[in-house]
C-alpha cells in the first residue's frame, strides 16, 4: 500500500528528527494525528521504529 502525500510529509519531517509534536506542530495538527500517520507509516513500511521507517524509506527512494 502507497504512503499518502500526508504521510511521505511525516516521513521527511521524521526522518530530520523531529519529534511527534514539532511534526505536529509545523502541520498544523494534533499530536495524536501525526501519531496516527507515524503508525500507519510503519504498518506501510513494515518498520518497528523511527530509524528503521527511515532507513527502509530511502531503500525504497521515498527519501532522498
Amino acid at each position: 500500500e502507497p504512503l499518502s502525500e500526508r504521510e511521505l510529509e511525516v516521513l521527511t519531517l521524521l526522518a530530520s528528527g523531529r519529534t511527534n509534536a514539532e511534526i505536529a506542530k509545523e502541520l498544523f495538527v494534533a499530536v495524536g494525528t501525526v501519531k496516527s500517520h507515524v503508525n500507519s507509516i510503519y504498518r506501510k513500511l513494515d518498520a518497528a521504529n523511527r530509524a528503521e521507517a527511515v532507513t527502509r524509506a530511502r531503500e525504497m527512494r521515498l527519501l532522498s
